[in-house]
Order: structure tokens, then sequence, then C-alpha cells
């Protein structure tokens, strides 16, 4: 039987005209990726029509004769499809010791910094990564272990739009792509062979002191004797968990307005806005969440914290609802003057009526990771 010419990806946000850069490591699933869309766009018919280019980032993570073989690599196999390649060098043990950062956190940092330096400056319209099913089932479970709402069980998301700021020197916004977000490793890894196509292996994939290679490589094996669909149920749950959120954020985005008050309330009714700048507060008519029911209720809470600029996690917005009075804990009580700290400098006091949140500026305090 003769070898699929590409591997199928999804074709959705990609119009003709469009400047794709596919971001290459040298690992199977971004040279398939890179592969298949250089076919899809010399094919004969239905084909792409758009300006193809790709990207590297060089860690320096890994020796470097390691990480400078995954470039030459990568720069062949460009050189060998005629296909322009751009490279941005990093030091990322350095960002992430000045940042209190993991490692991968400041490479993923890092990768989408340059992935939207790209689209900014006119070299792409979107910039597509190689993300699998696979990934998409292993972030899901880290999400779920690091205790996450819906919008971290989302885990990957298929396009994500990227905007820059009013302002800048350069305003063009662009998207980020996942065209293989329900294909398979495997599945990719068995057309790379039958393609006689090598790639490279990141010696760090086989670390288990990384989280997402323990799910990898322990936890996931041990879940598919139960569930030998587990991956694609976890990726299912993501999909759920991403359209929950989009319609529950349309219901915020129409509720917020109503019961975010600004300022204090005075005497003989109206309220006092303060005028300085950088000390942001509002508060909340305890009276107005109780028709709620408790999920937007809940999530009143964390939209609130969010523009403030904290998110909270679950034992934080349980003590919000007990200064409410909506449930009974023995860290919040629901008395007038009672105070609940939360992150980043974000505090709620009790009034008689509401519930007011502010910020209080702190210098020790470091932003938390979002889970």
């Amino acid at each position: 039987m003769p070898a699929t010419p590409t591997l199928p990806f999804s074709r959705d946000h990609i119009q003709p005209g469009d400047r794709i850069c596919v971001a290459v490591s040298g690992g199977a699933d971004s040279v398939a990726l890179l592969l298949t869309l250089h076919a899809a766009n010399n094919a004969k018919r239905d084909a792409l029509g758009v300006g193809l280019s790709a990207a590297h980032v060089h860690h320096g993570i890994r020796p470097a004769e390691e990480s400078d073989a995954d470039l030459n690599f990568v720069r062949d196999l460009c050189i060998s499809l005629d296909i322009p390649l751009h490279i941005h060098h990093a030091d990322i043990p350095a960002r992430a010791s000045a940042n209190h950062e993991t490692l991968e956190e400041a490479a993923r940092t890092v990768r989408y910094e340059f992935f939207s330096t790209l689209i900014a400056s006119g070299h792409a319209d979107a910039v597509l990564t190689a993300h699998t099913l696979d990934d998409q089932a292993e972030t899901v479970l880290m999400k779920l272990l690091r205790g996450a709402w819906t919008e971290g069980l989302s885990a990957i998301h298929p396009i994500v739009q990227i905007q820059h700021e009013a302002g800048s020197a350069n305003q063009r916004s662009g998207r980020i792509l996942r065209p293989f977000l329900q294909t398979r490793r495997c599945d990719i890894e068995s057309w790379l062979r039958s393609q006689d196509q090598p790639w490279r292996e990141d010696s760090t994939n086989a670390d288990t002191t990384y989280t997402r290679n323990r799910i990898r490589h322990e936890l996931l094996p041990q879940l598919r004797t139960f569930n030998p669909s587990i991956d694609q149920t976890l990726a299912n749950l993501a999909e759920l968990a991403r359209e929950e959120e989009s319609r529950w954020q349309t219901e915020l985005a129409r509720i917020l307005p109503q019961l975010l008050l600004p300022g204090k309330p005075v005497r003989g009714g109206g309220r006092a806005v303060p005028t300085a700048p950088g000390q942001p507060s509002f508060a909340i008519e305890i009276e107005r969440l109780r028709p709620l029911d408790p999920a937007l209720r809940r999530r009143v809470f964390r939209a609130a914290a969010r523009q403030l600029g904290s998110s909270l996690t679950f034992d934080e917005t349980e003590r919000l609802l007990a200064l409410c009075g909506f449930l009974t804990l023995p860290t919040a009580a629901a008395r007038t003057g009672s105070a609940v700290h939360l992150p980043n400098g974000l505090r709620a006091e009790r009034s008689p009526h509401e519930i007011r949140h502010y910020r209080v500026a702190s210098i020790s305090q470091k932003p938390r990771k979002r889970a």
C-alpha cells in the first residue's frame, strides 16, 4: 500500500495568502508538521497557497553539542525544502533563575515571546505548533493534578489570538494554531518511518524529574490499563471545558458591570470613588450575590480578583464565600470588619452590606503561577 502523502491536519483559520510559520524543534511532531504543510502547499489540487517559513528556538538547556545538532538538523531540513528559517538563541536556565520559574515555564515563555515577535514584525500571520492529542491529554492531567478550574482544564487551545497593545511600535495581530491537536503521536512517528524521514530525540524527554515526563511515562500508561482510550477521553474533557468556559465568560461579561461597584458608599446615597492612581478597588453588595447560584458566585469572585491582577484557588474562593455568610469556615468570619488576605496583595473586607476588594502594594510578593 502506498504511503499517505501527508498526515491529516486542521486547515481551520489558514487562508490562501497567509504567512504561515511552523515552529520546528527537530522532534518527530514538528518535523511531520513542517513536511505536511510543505506538501499541502505544493499539492496539485486544493493547495494551501500560503507563504511558508519555519522557526527554531535554541534554548541553551541541554549540552551545546546536542542543541547545536538539533539546530543544524532543522536548518538542513529547511534548506532541502527551500523554506526560510527564523532562529532565536536564548539562555533558558538564566531566565528561569532570574524569574523564579521552572525550566519548562521559562522555555514556554521564551518560545511564545519569539512567536509574538514574528507576528508583530510581519514575518507571520500565524505560527503553527505541533501539539498532538497526546500533548493535550498530558496537559489536562497536569492541570487536574494542580487543582485547575475549568479554564485550566481546557488545556491546549486549537487557536490563540495574539493581540499587541495599542500604542506599541507594531500593532499587528495574529494567531497561534495547533493543526495536529487531534493527531496521535504514534501515528506521526509511524508516518515519518513510512517516509524514511529521521527526526531528533530530545534527551530531556526521558527525564522523569519533569512533571510532564512522569505523566507521559508513568501515569498515562497506568491509566490506559483502566481505559485504553484515556488520551481521547482527556482531550474530549479539554474541549468540553473550553466550551463551558466560553459560555461562562459570556455570562460574566453581562453580569459583572451590575455587580462590581466602584469606591465606597457614602451617607445619603451614592459612592465615593478615589482619584489617586495605583489603588484600584471595588465592592460587591452581598444581597446582589444571594440570588445567584453557587457556580456563578464563585466565578464572580474569581473574575473580580482577575480585574485586580490576582487569581484564586478553590480554598481562597471558599473563604470569600464564607466572608459573605454563604459558607461556614473556621478561617473566615462573616462579620463586619473581617478581612481575607489573598495573593498578590489583594484584600477583601466585610462591611455591613458589601465585600470590598482592593490591592495593597508589596514589593515582596511575586505573581503566583496560575493552574
